[in-house]
This record gives structure tokens, C-alpha cells and sequence, in this order.
């Protein structure tokens, strides 16, 4: 069976800056790996799943995949994959997949090179607006939400915090609806339990009205971290996986192996044990239901040898997600991908080291859906409201880069030059340098580019100072209205949702 394409067509953005970049522009210039690198780690990838294969316990997942013709180790009882039952999943795989916004300008269409950069993870504690730290809220969830509703070099909003004080049995639903009541912008999260899969499908169906509608422009998508490196299924998570294609749901598939940890030392290794690990997902998934939207999930990562700290700011883990990237793109097969991890405690310059470093490295290589590029601090334990401003203004820097530079004829400016030299020798009144002073160049937002005297008159704050007066201005303004007040009603009706209303209008 050929490969299916969930491709669709994305409308412009409507930011003012949205000529100078968006969402969706095509990076992969910067490629680690030679292609016979890249072959070789796809062969190796596949020998390790015939020769080593994966622990998995009783299960759906172990019937289907013996069915296919996989074996078991008789020694081991590990499930061993031949490649051409692989190859026959893959041979059925989305090269892209939509994940819609709840509007079109908000659209992400994963795949080739096309990249888009967001929030992640897991955090559990939070720097306020006054700088104190405090343990993460479902409220948090909500107003990260209309923070980065407004910030444009934010492109989707995965779930970034914990809600602490709600109980496990009413998280899933009400992470996904705080998420959804703040943004427009595509949403995703994780579901920790099978049963809530369907009241997720069911939330995403009453907020943009009905099944047809959801399934032509899913509003929401599921991250299921199902290995438990190296090469283990973890049978809670696979069982979850198998109520999100039951349900028709996009998902990724993550895998998030440490070198020298749980995946080699070697950063080949480690991206032959990552790319194991996917590919048996990616062919399970569609021998589960051929061509359903999923999406790899490559997070590779190291442990610092010296202490053996989790470390996703190197650059060792930048270009393994680079290497990534590129492999994803041979493949054919859209990408969720990682940076933006700090291990500084604090927006200080090693935060933005770490960030910039990482963020480069991901967007340049053309990686798809970049999680983690927004908030982060402390090795993904914190997350913070005036980082995500800061984030916001790398990520659009990072866009810029990866747009590229215009090598058309009239931007060669043979007859500009020759202009401006022969009467008064500089370009600032030159036609072409105002047609192009808001689509050439993207001004930094909080960045201070002023003088001395006027950053003094300003009242001489630093960057993290300068977010936070934008995210404080940001978060008492931006009220969205993303559903009624009906359809809010009937949603209250039928789940138990947590999230006050009163904490939702000013």
C-alpha cells in the first residue's frame, strides 16, 4: 500500500511580522550526517531490532506484532522484529500530518523540513511574575496558555505544567480543557489513562462541533512516552497508545534515551538505540491502523558522565536532534523534536546559551515540531512566565535564520548599488531599503537595541526585567474567547472540570 499524506493547506499568519517569518518555513541546512551516515544508522536500526528486539509484556501490541511475523527469543522472551515486517508498517506511514489550530493561521503541517517551534514538558514548579517559585496549579496550565496565545514565535501550546493539586483521576481532562480555553493554537498533552481517552476525543468533538469536524481538523494531539529505554515498552503507556488510534487521534511516539545512561555513550549508538525504538512504533501503530497520523518522537538527550545529570543543553544532544531531524527527513516521516532545555536555575546567560545553542541546532536541521523551545529552566523542572517572552524573541531570531537568505536577481541589487554609489553613496533613501525594512529584517521585540542615555531614560532594565513587564502586560489584557458560554455550560454538564470560571474572565 502506498504511503498516505495528511498535508493541508496553511493560511498565512496574520502577525504583523508574518512576511519576515512563521511557522511552517523549511529549514535542513544544517545536516550532521553524511547520507551514507544517515543509512548506515537506519541498517543498524533495524539489525538491532531482528538481533535484540523488544520486552514486551503480554498485550494487544505483542499479539499484533506476532501476527505480523515477529518471533520470540526463546532465552530472553524479547519480541524480535524481521525488517520486512517493519518495512510493512512503514510502508504505510503519514509522511505528514496536520495538527490544527483552531484556527487555519495556527495550523502546523508536519513534515519534509517544515519547522515549528512551541512549549513542552512536565515542570513543576513555576517563577511568578514577582519572582518567587511555587509548585505548578491547573491554573498555570490555563494562563501559560494566554500568555502564549499572544506571543508569534510560539506556534503550538503542549501542556507544560503539572497540576499538582488535581487528582490523577481528574487530570486528563482538565489539562486538556485549561489548555484549550487559553489558546487558539494547537494543543497537545499526554493521557495517563486509557479510559480518559475517549472523554478527551469526546471534550475536542463538543468544542469544535462534532466528529467530522474534529477529524478533519484535530484540535488536539496526544505525546505517549511508550519505551522505557533501552528497547522496553512500557505496558501502561501502549495501552494508552492503543485507545489514542482507536480513537483516530494524532500521536507521537516519544523516546527519550540518555547517552551513556540508557542508550550508548556513543552518539551513534544512541541514535541507532532511538531510531530502533521508533521505528518498531511507527510500524506497530500501522499495523494497528494503516496510515494513522503519528508522528516520531526522537529526545535524545546525555547524562553529564561527571555526576550522571539528566543534560538537554549540549551539544552533544543538539546535534543528535539535528542528526535527527535529517534521518526523519530521509524517511519521510514527520518529527517531534526538542530544545530550548536550560540547566541554568535562573534567565541568566546560561540560559540563553543553552537555548540558543540547542534551539539553532533543531531549527536549522529542519526539525518539525520542536517542543521545549519555550519556558524552561532547570532541566525541565521549572518553568517561567518571563521566559516564555525571552524564548518567544530566540525563537523568532531562530525562524529568521531559518528562512535563510533571498538570492533572487533583484535581491543581488546590481542596480541599487550602482545607485546609490553614483549620486550619494548610501541606501537608507533608496527605494529598495523601505520596500524592504518590514519584510527583509524582524526587529526584536524586548531585545533593547537603544543607546545608553534612552536605556537609562527607560528605567534600565535588563531582559528578564523587560519580559516580565510584557508577560505581566500580556496576561492582563488577553481574556480569549475560545469557546461559548454554551458550549462551556454543556462541557461543565458532562465532565468534572476543575479550572474555576471565575479565574477565566477579568
Amino acid at each position: 500500500m502506498a504511503r498516505r499524506s495528511k498535508s493541508r493547506n496553511r493560511s498565512a499568519s496574520n502577525s504583523p511580522e508574518a512576511a519576515v517569518v512563521h511557522g511552517g518555513m523549511n529549514g535542513g541546512n544544517y545536516r550532521p550526517l553524511k547520507q551514507t551516515d544517515v543509512e548506515r544508522i537506519i541498517d543498524a536500526a533495524y539489525t538491532v531490532l531482528e538481533r535484540t528486539g523488544i520486552e514486551l509484556a503480554p498485550s494487544q501490541c505483542r499479539d499484533v506484532l506476532l501476527k505480523a511475523g515477529c518471533t520470540v527469543d526463546a532465552t530472553s522472551d524479547r519480541i524480535l522484529m524481521p525488517r520486512k515486517v517493519v518495512e510493512q508498517g512503514l510502508s504505510t506511514a503519514a509522511s505528514e500530518v496536520l495538527l490544527a489550530g483552531r484556527a487555519p493561521e495556527h495550523d502546523l503541517n508536519l513534515g519534509g523540513s517544515k519547522v515549528y517551534m512551541g512549549t513542552g514538558g512536565s515542570a513543576i514548579n513555576i517563577v511568578d511574575l514577582d519572582g518567587s517559585l511555587r509548585e505548578t496549579t491547573l491554573v498555570d496550565n490555563y494562563n501559560i496558555g494566554r500568555l502564549v496565545d499572544k506571543l508569534d514565535h510560539i506556534h503550538f501550546y503542549m501542556r507544560p505544567v503539572v497540576s499538582r493539586e488535581i487528582p490523577v483521576e481528574n487530570l486528563d481532562i482538565n489539562q486538556y480543557y485549561a489548555c484549550m480555553t487559553a489558546t487558539k493554537k494547537h494543543v497537545m498533552a499526554n493521557a495517563y489513562d486509557r479510559s480518559s481517552v475517549a472523554e478527551i476525543r469526546a471534550l475536542g468533538e463538543m468544542m469544535v462541533g462534532g466528529a467530522d469536524a474534529f477529524d478533519a481538523r484535530p484540535p488536539l494531539s496526544f505525546v505517549a512516552c511508550w519505551t522505557v529505554s533501552p528497547l522496553r515498552y512500557a505496558e501502561e503507556t501502549v495501552d494508552v497508545v492503543d485507545g489514542i488510534v482507536e480513537h483516530n487521534m494524532p500521536l507521537v511516539l516519544s523516546s527519550a534515551p540518555q547517552s551513556g545512561a540508557t542508550s550508548p555513550a556513543a552518539l551513534a549508538g544512541s541514535l541507532v538505540q532511538i531510531w530502533a525504538e521508533q521505528l518498531s512504533g511507527v510500524a506497530y501503530v500501522n499495523l494497528l491502523n494503516p496510515g494513522h497520523p503519528v508522528i516520531v518522537g526522537c529526545v535524545p538527550a546525555q547524562a553529564d558522565l561527571r555526576t550522571g545529570a539528566y543534560t538537554g543543553s549540549s551539544a552533544e544532544a543538539s546535534v543528535m536532534n539535528a542528526a535527527c531531524a535529517q534521518i526523519a527527513q530521509h524517511m519521510k516521516l514527520p518529527l517531534y523534536n526538542s530544545a530550548g532545555i536550560a540547566e541554568s536555575k535562573t534567565s541568566d546567560s546560561q540560559a540563553g546559551i543553552e537555548k540558543v545553542l540547542t534551539s539553532l541546532a533543531a531549527g536549522l536541521s529542519g526539525a518539525n515540531y520542536i517542543h521545549h523551545s519555550a519556558g524552561f529552566l532547570e532541566s525541565m523542572l521549572t518553568v517561567s512566565f518571563a521566559q516564555y517572552v525571552i524564548d518567544n524573541e530566540v525563537n523568532g531570531q531562530v525562524m529568521r535564520m531559518v528562512r535563510g537568505i533571498d538570492m533572487s536577481e533583484e535581491a543581488l541589487s546590481i542596480d541599487v548599488i550602482d545607485t546609490a554609489c553614483r549620486t550619494d553613496g548610501h541606501f537608507l533613501n533608496q527605494p529598495q531599503t523601505m520596500a524592504l525594512m518590514k519584510t527583509e529584517y524582524l526587529y526584536p521585540d524586548i531585545i533593547n537595541r537603544s543607546n545608553r542615555a534612552d536605556w537609562e531614560a527607560d528605567g534600565s532594565m535588563d531582559l528578564r526585567e523587560a519580559a516580565t513587564k510584557r508577560a505581566e502586560l500580556i496576561l492582563s489584557e488577553n481574556w480569549p474567547s475560545v469557546i461559548s458560554d454554551e458550549v462551556d455550560a454543556e462541557i461543565r454538564k458532562r465532565f468534572e472540570i476543575l479550572l474555576p470560571r471565575n479565574v477565566m474572565r477579568p
